[in-house]
């Protein structure tokens, strides 16, 4: 084990030392604070000690507030707040936002082995729930915006178990913690429509009827989702608000 392995350059993003900071405070009751500034050479170490200059600390307090409004933006919105946005917990540990979206052409993409060619389809309106690491799906049969006695349906796609849980498999999620609601929407929403649909969740269809043969016949045609074909799930949108 004595042979070391440099894996630095394997990271995603790395970060080099530009620059550091010493506090030195005096000793005694009326203590005072100085400040010096480093530059750090090309190896990380600290070169040209200097007094921490006006320019400086105004750069470093403007660094410092532009991170606390970073943390202070996840889940606020970039303007008015978008009409189709039904609930909103801002936590930054437990952040979610509950919205729908009215039936819309989307691109869908199928794996190979269901036969189904990938390519643009309408989708029926739906209900989105998610946090930043998780997504649940649920289909709606009007597109007018619902209220808590709203039926939920079963959202009619692959990959998606009883519950209205998304498998998303290898798709990497990241969403950032000063993502506003538009964006934070927008992300869950792109993830869901620009990955691979591969396999039924469970032994029970999502629709009445063969899944598959729905998405064949709608793929491309420019059809209208028959939202008749959707399954109920016994769940109105109150029961994702408690």
């Amino acid at each position: 084990m004595n042979n070391l392995i440099d894996i630095t350059e394997s990271f995603g993003t790395l970060y080099h030392p530009k620059s550091a900071l010493v506090f030195y405070e005096s000793k005694g009751t009326d203590k005072e604070m100085y400040v010096e500034h480093f530059d750090m050479d090309k190896n990380g170490t600290p070169i040209n000690a200097h007094p921490l200059t006006e320019r400086e600390a105004e750069a470093l307090a403007k660094a410092l507030h532009s991170e606390k409004q970073k943390e202070n933006a996840f889940l606020k919105s970039g303007g008015i707040l978008p009409t189709n946005i039904l609930h909103i917990n801002p936590s930054r540990d437990k952040g979610a936002v509950l919205w729908y979206t009215k039936s819309q052409k989307r691109p869908l993409y199928f794996i190979e082995g269901l036969g189904i060619p990938s390519g643009q389809a309408f989708v029926p309106p739906m209900i989105w729930q998610a946090t930043k690491n998780s997504l649940r799906v649920f289909a709606l049969m009007g597109n007018s915006r619902p209220t808590e006695k709203t039926p939920l349906y079963y959202a009619p796609f692959f990959n998606i178990y009883e519950d209205g849980r998304v498998c998303m498999g290898s798709v990497h999620i990241n969403i950032k913690n000063s993502a506003c609601v538009e964006e934070f929407t927008k992300a869950w929403e792109d993830y869901f429509f620009n990955s691979y649909f591969s396999h039924l969740m469970g032994e029970n269809s999502p629709v009445k009827g063969n899944c598959v043969s729905l998405w064949k016949d709608l793929v491309g045609t420019g059809r209208s989702f028959p939202t008749a074909l959707l399954k109920a799930n016994n769940k109105t949108l109150k029961n994702l608000l408690s």
